[in-house]
């Protein structure tokens, strides 16, 4: 497949399914990629796969996401491609386990989801941050067990996607009140707890995630809130940045900034260290951060 037919699957897929992640939109269309390879070699199948993943990358869809679906993706395929004779044994392997791995990716949000609402009692007031599509079920599945919770959101600017998860929660009959991304230290002292996604999990449990992230986790710390992160054991990312001007530029910048004077551009991401956050709720169960590289080193295993 030519870049272009990539990024125009890519962001067909996006568009066309609302509920779907960045990081499954970009494995369904390497999986595309995938089925149309014509070549009869492995290498050649997976540099395909590579230029794939960077044209993915240069949309202005989350790098961090895509980057981390992908590498865990290209090694869940290639397990087993050495094992067979003919590129025509190995195609179809690689497409099966593609499939599975798709399968499980797809259930992996429900886990989330139930060890994520477990932790949502009577009488909770939930402060969350931008639009994460986890969250947004997770709030969804308790507000179903007839649990009676509020929630304060974030504005979260500069692309005021809090305001549609403001929207989204109010047509699930789910008190919210959408607040100034400056308000987040007055209204800290009012919430239980804290309760965002992540577009990627770093090596040493930290979060990659929507500018202003980061400000909400030093105020809970500050205030002693709970800090909690809800992400797919997908978005498991091998970087492990220090601090903010360790993240890579694609993460905190999309193509067109990245054309421009970055000292002049607003990051539209920033890292949380892990010793803000309370605890991970992912398909693999409840992790400390200090967990998390035990599991990303059994996911490339």
């Amino acid at each position: 497949m030519q870049t272009s037919e990539v990024k125009s699957k890519f962001e067909s897929i996006l568009n066309e399914q609302e509920d779907v992640s960045t990081g499954i939109a970009a494995i369904m269309t390497l999986m595309e990629v995938l089925k149309h390879y014509n070549s009869i070699t492995i290498q050649g199948l997976i540099e395909e796969l590579k230029v794939a993943m960077e044209a993915m990358k240069d949309t202005n869809y989350s790098a961090a996401a895509i980057t981390s679906g992908c590498e865990l993706f290209r090694r869940f395929i290639t397990l087993g491609t050495m094992d067979y004779h003919t590129f025509d044994e190995c195609k179809e392997i690689m497409l099966k386990r593609g499939n599975l791995f798709l399968k499980k990716l797809k259930e992996a949000k429900g886990k989330v989801m139930k060890l994520g609402s477990q932790f949502i009692i009577d009488g909770s007031k939930i402060l969350t941050h931008s639009r994460s599509r986890v969250v947004l079920h997770t709030l969804r599945e308790a507000a179903k067990q007839n649990r009676y919770f509020e929630v304060f959101v974030t504005k979260s600017q500069p692309d005021d996607s809090g305001i549609r998860m403001c929207k989204d929660l109010t047509e699930l009959n789910i008190p919210c009140t959408l607040i100034l991304d400056s308000a987040i230290g007055y209204v800290m002292e009012e919430v239980d707890f804290v309760m965002v996604g992540a577009e990627a999990v770093v090596e040493s449990g930290g979060i990659v995630n929507k500018i202003g992230s980061y400000t909400m986790a030093v105020c809970a710390k500050a205030m002693n809130k709970p800090f909690y992160v809800l992400a797919e054991s997908f978005k498991f990312s091998r970087v492990f940045p220090l601090n903010q001007s360790d993240l890579p530029d694609e993460y905190k910048y999309s193509p067109e900034m990245r054309k421009r004077d970055l000292s002049k551009e607003h990051p539209l991401v920033d890292y949380t260290p892990p010793a803000l956050i309370t605890l991970l709720f992912t398909d693999l169960g409840i992790l400390t951060p200090s967990a998390v590289s035990d599991e990303l080193i059994k996911l490339y295993l």
